[in-house]
């Protein structure tokens, strides 16, 4: 009697197993369906969710754009209209003389190149050391200049204008010192130079062992193998940097104070539309502005997969 009640609870048992599975089936089904519509939910509540931002960041360049169309009576109006009833082009012309923009351009040129390629040169330098040249302090030393990146550059300005002044570098009529003042303080970047040293730790030290079975040296192996392996973090640094000068306006404003003849182009731009004698000079104004972002818009532009390849490479590795 004991055997066939077990028998039949076996039986059961394997029917609950059976009914168990089936269960699971259906839920598998249900579950791929409710996985399948979220996902789809998801991409859209996502790409509304870009598109919205998308649209937060475009509409400031949008507006500064047909601001710089309109008239200055329409954009006195109270009720602002989303494209110009009449597009004043002369605004263009209008900024484009009072602003002297060659000269702007000239002063901005000269900074952000000369700037750029001194801070190229000492960035592969010490990045070079930090990477593969081994000495007593190394990391400590590393580890001190990757701390005084959280001090806020507007603390050094004091310090740099004292410094650049007892040179003599700030004197009226002086463009040589001026232009100085203005270039050889910002030669030494930590970011960049911490950017490129991850780079050079990706290199294998395998390189460098046939470079000296070659008989190369130190220096021959930094130019030659170092220095071309790098070149994608070292267009991103050349092209952040030279936007950096396209945009800094405090410490060229200190330097070049009283000094138009050295202004660059935020600077001039600044102290050209600093005040609006009538209502048309709201459009040049705006005008003026789209002169000085468009270069900058396009060089992001066109050099951007630059930018992102260099920053990637440089974080493969730490």
């Amino acid at each position: 009697m004991e055997k066939v009640q077990e028998k039949y609870q076996y039986a059961a048992d394997t029917s609950s197993y059976v009914l168990a599975l089936r269960d699971s089936g259906i839920s598998t089904e249900r579950k791929q369906k409710i996985s399948k519509a979220t996902h789809i939910i998801g991409l859209v509540i996502t790409y509304i969710f870009l598109v919205a931002m998308g649209l937060l960041v475009v509409f400031p360049f949008y507006w500064m754009i047909i601001t710089s169309l309109k008239t200055g009576e329409e954009i006195k109006q109270l009720q602002q209209t989303f494209f110009p009833h009449v597009i004043r082009w002369a605004n263009y012309s209008e900024a484009l003389t009072r602003l002297d923009f060659l000269t702007l351009l000239r002063n901005t040129l000269i900074v952000g190149i000369v700037s750029t390629i001194g801070t190229i040169i000492t960035t592969i330098l010490a990045a070079y050391a930090f990477a593969r040249l081994t000495f007593k302090g190394r990391d400590l030393v590393f580890g001190l200049l990757l701390s005084s990146m959280m001090i806020p550059g507007e603390m050094m300005v004091i310090s740099n204008y004292i410094s650049v002044s007892r040179l003599g570098w700030t004197s009226q009529n002086n463009y040589i010192g001026n232009f100085s003042a203005m270039i050889i303080p910002f030669w030494v970047s930590i970011f960049y130079i911490y950017l490129l040293r991850q780079n050079f730790k990706q290199i294998p030290n395998e390189l460098y062992l046939a470079a000296k079975v070659d008989g190369k040296s130190d220096w021959a192996f930094l130019w030659k193998v170092m220095v071309p392996l790098a070149m994608p973090t070292l267009t991103t640094i050349f092209i952040l940097k030279l936007m950096g000068a396209w945009n800094s306006y405090v410490w060229p404003n200190l330097i070049a104070t009283g000094n138009k003849d050295i202004y660059l182009i935020t600077n001039g731009l600044r102290e050209t539309f600093s005040t609006a004698e009538n209502a048309n000079d709201y459009g040049a104004q705006m005008a003026a502005t789209v002169i000085v972002t468009v270069p900058l818009l396009l060089l992001f532009i066109f050099f951007r997969k630059y930018i992102m390849r260099g920053v990637s490479r440089a974080g493969i590795k730490g």
